[in-house]
């Protein structure tokens, strides 16, 4: 009787853990991504604010582009010191220093170093029927604008992102043909202002 409450105790925690181990896992292994994703924001009563799709690469630490293509057109390019966003319709691009952009942001998660912990506080999700582990990092700045993201894995492969905003909007990623560790051209990673743009920032 002992043994089966030790074992039906042990397998909460083997649970709980995984989600947490999944994301480790995907640090180590993965160096680079590239990826499509299909991105839907809904507020606080689950009503569709934004349905958007797109792709993804990142190179770690700390570069990434992000370029929206339907039904909008919008790039967010990270080169390893800025982080740029353009959008063509306003022809403005916004530029801020890397460390205030991203150091406590979702995009730190993704293509930031390994130390991950040092900005969230990681835990693993249980009690998801979705088939995938679950880790929640909950950033330890007051002024992400967030309040916690959620990833889930299949193995080390990461398939979905989850962010909750400070109010109640919630931005789902569905992550498909994922590469893992492409050989990605830096060229990928640089940004050059379109002439006449209006560039604001730092």
């Amino acid at each position: 009787m002992k043994l089966l409450a030790v074992l039906l105790m042990a397998v909460p925690m083997l649970a709980e853990a995984a989600g947490v181990e999944s994301l480790k896992d995907f640090f180590k292994s993965t160096a680079s991504m590239r990826a499509r994703f299909h991105q839907v924001v809904t507020d606080a009563q689950g009503g569709l604010v934004q349905e958007v799709d797109g792709s993804v690469q990142l190179q770690r630490p700390g570069k990434f582009r992000w370029d929206y293509d339907k039904p909008y057109v919008q790039q967010i390019v990270g080169d390893g010191e800025k982080v740029w966003l353009y959008d063509p319709e306003l022809n403005q691009v916004t530029v801020r220093a890397l460390g205030k952009a991203i150091g406590s942001s979702p995009a730190s998660l993704l293509a930031g170093a390994q130390d991950v912990e040092r900005n969230f506080t990681v835990t693993s999700v249980i009690g998801r029927k979705d088939g995938l582990e679950w880790a929640q990092a909950v950033p330890k700045a007051d002024d992400s604008g967030f309040e916690k993201v959620l990833l889930g894995f299949k193995g080390d492969v990461l398939q979905k992102m989850e962010l909750h905003d400070s109010f109640g909007h919630m931005t789902s990623i569905q992550f498909t043909k994922m590469e893992r560790n492409p050989s990605i051209s830096g060229n990928a990673f640089k940004f050059v202002a379109p002439a006449g743009a209006d560039v604001v920032g730092e």
